[in-house]
């Protein structure tokens, strides 16, 4: 079968290519507009709506009206909480950054806080300004890559019609990966990122540090933790469930699901309380509302949702301090890149992760931009080919189905007592289950320009699924939010990164863990 790229009908150039449409991508590509590169901004949904970001309420790490040493006081602390990964120095830089990104925004609308769609609708009508060229509901499908390995662009369909982009420099801001679950603004997280950066040769970091397993209402999707402390937890006779409201809260609403329902009650907080609540998350309380629901006085059923690679540490490995992945030509921000060499085993806060996306996706913007004036005119010229794989071009007949192939990977690594619970036993039982589907995913998952989008999703969180549980195995330690249950105790010797990559065979080592002094511009 002729793999839907195959033969595209609309083909543009530009110097930058961002591949995303949320904080990080829009800032990455107004940054590289306004250094004076051309951009075009591809998103799989429409830019302004779509991802995490724009579901989000709009906390920032910001320290901008505090004295210097007051903020490299908030920065030392929050490397304390890194479980000696992270990089105080690197901290600093990103609260920096977010300082002077977030003056922008306060000159228009004289707050300091980012409601996500609004944010979002700010950047798209900005980026239209300087000329940005914005493709909506337009996925890529792979990356092109020229003689020398350099990454020349991408591949991919716009409402169903091919398209190929060659560009000098491209960024990935394609947020993280929500393994297929029902998280609300994770539609469009499957990990995309990560399977075409592997593709061209970049590598991943902490991976491992992806157990953040939040409690959710049932069937409200919304990822948000901070109800509990609001709530009580109920089993179905009525009594409470011990200990649900304590510092391990989360684990034992998360072990009691296992095997009975639970029901929640957010008859903790008084009504002033509830006032700020529906404020601050007016998406939790909406599917209430609709069904009639008061959550504050009836009880409602909740579940564990794995949370996967978003708000976590894991990602695309940055080299270098502009994002760049050691690909030349390829640039990483936001959710898609790593972050455990900034933030530690411990995953980042929503206002945290906010900051990290604006300040590395400004970075990761100026880094393209000045990779293509170094690379200079004629790019668009060299010959290029496609290098996308799984789900485009099986090396075998076509027969494996791509709802066959996310299935297996979300009953390995969705449970919670197998995603999040760790043990030896369990990682290394499921991955020979996830490598043999990877193994008939290169043979024979291949998809139509119909079904092109949905395969590629599949073979990425497969991908990613193998590359999380070959780091968990690798780090033989408790540390941050990474805990196994065979090795219950963090290890001084193991205060370093785990790096993993590979698709066909996947492979794991350990490396030094830099500071901000230390990453270079590629």
């Amino acid at each position: 079968m002729t793999p839907a790229t195959a033969r595209p009908a609309g083909r543009f150039t530009t110097d930058v290519l961002v591949i995303g449409g949320g904080a990080a991508a829009t800032w990455a590509a107004l940054t590289a507009a306004r250094s004076g590169r051309s951009v075009i901004l591809v998103d799989k949904g429409h830019v302004g709506t779509s991802g995490t970001a724009a579901a989000g309420r709009g906390d920032v790490w910001d320290a901008a009206r505090a004295t210097r040493d007051r903020r490299v006081e908030a920065a030392a602390h929050r490397a304390e909480l890194g479980a000696g990964l992270a990089d105080r120095l690197r901290l600093e830089q990103v609260l920096d950054e977010t300082a002077d990104r977030l003056d922008e925004w306060e000159r228009v609308s004289g707050e300091r806080t980012l409601p996500g769609a609004t944010h979002l609708r700010w950047q798209r009508s900005r980026l239209q300004r300087l000329a940005v060229r914005i493709f909506d509901h337009s996925p890529v499908l792979e990356l092109v890559v020229d003689a020398d390995g350099a990454v020349a662009g991408a591949r991919g369909l716009q409402r169903g019609t091919a398209y190929e982009i060659r560009a000098a420099a491209t960024v990935l801001a394609t947020g993280s990966c929500g393994f297929g679950a029902r998280a609300i603004g994770c539609d469009v997280n499957f990990g995309d990122g990560a399977l075409l950066a592997a593709e061209v040769g970049a590598d991943l970091s902490g991976m491992e540090f992806t157990e953040v397993t939040p409690v959710t209402p049932e069937p409200n999707p919304v990822l948000s933790t901070a109800f509990s402390s609001w709530a009580r937890f109920y089993r179905a006779d009525g009594s409470p469930l011990t200990g649900a409201n304590g510092v391990r809260g989360r684990a034992v609403v998360a072990k009691a699901a296992l095997s009975e329902p639970i029901y929640c009650r957010l008859d903790r907080a008084d009504p002033p309380v509830r006032s700020a609540l529906r404020l601050a998350q007016p998406a939790f309380f909406a599917s209430f509302d609709a069904d009639g629901i008061n959550p504050f006085a009836e009880k409602f059923p909740v579940s564990v949702l794995f949370e996967g690679a978003v708000r976590s540490s894991g990602g695309v490995l940055i080299r270098g301090d502009d994002g760049a992945t050691g690909v030349p030509g390829l640039y990483v921000a936001g959710d898609a890149a790593g972050r455990d060499h900034v933030f530690g085993a411990i995953p980042g806060t929503p206002a945290e992760n906010t900051a990290w996306a604006i300040a590395s996706g400004a970075w990761a913007g100026s880094g393209a931009a000045g990779f293509a004036a170094r690379l200079g005119g004629g790019h668009c010229s060299r010959p290029a080919r496609p290098a996308g794989r799984a789900g485009l071009r099986p090396i075998g007949p076509a027969g494996t189905d791509y709802r066959t192939v996310l299935r297996t990977a979300q009953a390995e690594i969705l449970p919670y007592d197998r995603g999040s619970l760790r043990h030896g036993d369990r990682l290394r039982s499921s991955l020979p289950v996830l490598d043999a589907m990877w193994a008939r995913v290169r043979t024979s998952l291949h998809a139509g320009q119909g079904d092109a989008v949905r395969a590629r999703q599949a073979a990425a969180v497969l991908a990613v699924a193998r590359w999380t549980y070959a780091a968990a195995l690798a780090r033989t330690e408790s540390r941050g939010v990474h805990r196994r249950a065979d090795h219950r105790a963090p290890d001084p010797a193991q205060a370093h990164r785990v790096l993993v990559g590979g698709l066909d065979t996947v492979w794991s080592r350990p490396e030094a863990v830099p500071n901000g002094r230390e990453l270079q511009r590629v």
